[in-house]
């Protein structure tokens, strides 16, 4: 699936939709049931995920003073990466037709077992469903380590121009301090909650960190904590960079200043999927069918393959371009579009 590192959208896709689009779709869906909750599968996922993180607790404290113990920090992370997908899908109201029952879901998951702000990933993602890959719009594309745009890359300098020149090499290493970056940004946002909802996030946040500090501590010698909480905490970052990297970037970015797109374009010209079968649905948690989640963002994980053809179908009949590749490939043209945005700004002469 081509694509393309400026703003602009391909000639004859930044046309005014008609609301009609995305709508005989959705009908679509309705009536297969697809937008009906599963609760039973997500109970069954969350008691296997718990019973999953109990058993590497159980054999953390068993064999903890013994450099073997590293062995579980890989088999803890893809759990933890579980854990995030669990909270994803509660943010979403996949889960449960009720927004508190949603929520508690949300908050153990989020904050007391990854130590993260569940309200301040919901507020953030949100924002990203409502306008993917917009510049202006989506948090997820705002210039920070790093760049989405050659907009965005003329402006660096010193560092963070040197960063940019690399950024597709960074990316992956970069990744590894995800998990302490969703932490540390999780900790900020509680500055902007007040009353309640301060204290009940504040509190979880709290008891994580306490919780998991004490369980390294009691079941393995200092240095052993040490080494196991840094490859943990590493691959669950490296874990979330896979699930994410290959849905928006390189994909098209809706002009600020161009026609707007109805909301079947918006969230189809914007997103990959990756190709895969049930080891790869389960390894990124369903993301992998990205353009099905971004236009049915309720819709429960399980179904979200079974929508697939449906989605493929309509857009076909629209002329509208569905980009599907395999995993390899994902990661490659996300790679090539950070490289490319870099491009500007790499100097010809061997740097020092």
């Amino acid at each position: 699936m081509p694509h393309r590192s400026t703003t602009r959208s391909r000639p004859g896709t930044a046309t005014i939709a008609p609301a009609s689009e995305f709508t005989p779709l959705l009908h679509a869906v309705r009536e297969r049931g697809l937008l009906g909750r599963r609760t039973g599968w997500y109970a069954r996922t969350i008691v296997t995920n718990a019973l999953g993180l109990a058993a590497v607790v159980a054999a953390m404290a068993v064999i903890g003073d013994s450099w073997w113990v590293l062995g579980l920090a890989p088999v803890l992370a893809v759990l933890t990466a579980r854990t995030a997908f669990v909270g994803h899908d509660a943010g979403h109201a996949q889960i449960s037709g009720d927004r508190a029952t949603n929520r508690r879901i949300g908050l153990v998951h989020g904050n007391l077992l990854l130590g993260m702000s569940y309200a301040w990933w919901n507020d953030k993602h949100n924002r990203h469903h409502a306008n993917p890959n917009h510049v202006d719009k989506d948090p997820d594309v705002v210039a920070d380590v790093l760049v989405f745009t050659g907009r965005q890359a003329a402006d660096r300098t010193g560092f963070r121009a040197w960063l940019t020149r690399r950024q597709a090499w960074l990316f992956f290493p970069l990744t590894l301090l995800e998990g302490l970056a969703l932490k540390v940004n999780g900790i900020r946002y509680l500055r902007r909650q007040t009353g309640r909802e301060r204290l009940v996030e504040g509190t979880l946040i709290v008891a994580h960190l306490v919780g998991y500090v004490t369980l390294l501590l009691t079941t393995m010698p200092p240095a052993h904590a040490l080494a196991f909480a840094a490859i943990h905490q590493a691959l669950f970052g490296l874990h979330l960079g896979l699930a994410f990297a290959p849905n928006h970037k390189g994909m098209e970015m809706p002009d600020p200043d161009g026609e707007k797109w109805g909301h079947l374009r918006r969230q189809v010209l914007t997103s990959r999927n990756v190709r895969g079968g049930v080891l790869t649905d389960w390894f990124l948690g369903g993301l992998n069918y990205q353009i099905e989640h971004h236009l049915f963002p309720s819709m429960p994980r399980p179904h979200l393959r079974l929508a697939q053809p449906l989605v493929r179908a309509h857009c076909r009949d629209l002329g509208i371009p569905y980009a599907e590749t395999g995993p390899v490939d994902s990661y490659r043209q996300a790679l090539r579009h950070l490289h490319e945005v870099g491009e500007p700004l790499r100097d010809p002469s061997p740097v020092g």
